[in-house]
Parts: C-alpha cells; structure tokens; sequence
C-alpha cells in the first residue's frame, strides 16, 4: 500500500470514528438530560442551556477532527 492509500484510509479512521464517538456522546448527554427534566421538571430550562452548550462542544470536537483530516488530504506534511 502507498503511503496517499495509508493517508486515506488515516483520514477515513479520523474522521469516521470522531463521527461515531460524537454521536455516542450527544445519545449518551441527551438521555441524562432527559432523566434529569423527568426528575426535577423545575431544572428544565437551565439543564437544557447546559445541555445545547455541551452538545456544541462534541460537534467542535468532531470538526476539528473533520479539519485534520482534511488538512492530511490535501496539504499533506508528510508527503514528498
């Protein structure tokens, strides 16, 4: 295998799992939110804001990624 074959199947791995672990993350967040509003319906509002902002910081996280991985594919530093 070539060393642009390595660089996309790099690139497929980043951002492929950075896709599963973000949506595992918002899954995992959106349920607690959701047991939280069921317990205590009066923290509703200020869960949800906590909530959005937390959900925000997964999809930057995965999109940083995203930008790596396209950094690797088009600007690549380790090709020749």
């Amino acid at each position: 295998m070539t060393d642009t074959g390595l660089i996309a199947v790099a690139c497929g791995l980043i951002i492929g799992l950075g896709a599963i672990g973000a949506c595992l993350g918002i899954g995992a967040m959106a349920g607690r939110y959701l047991d939280g509003a069921v317990r205590q319906p009066e923290m509703m509002e200020p869960l949800q804001t906590k909530m959005f902002l937390i959900a925000g910081l997964i999809d930057a996280n995965f999109l940083i990624g995203v930008g790596i991985a396209m950094m690797f594919v088009f600007a690549n530093p380790f090709a020749q």
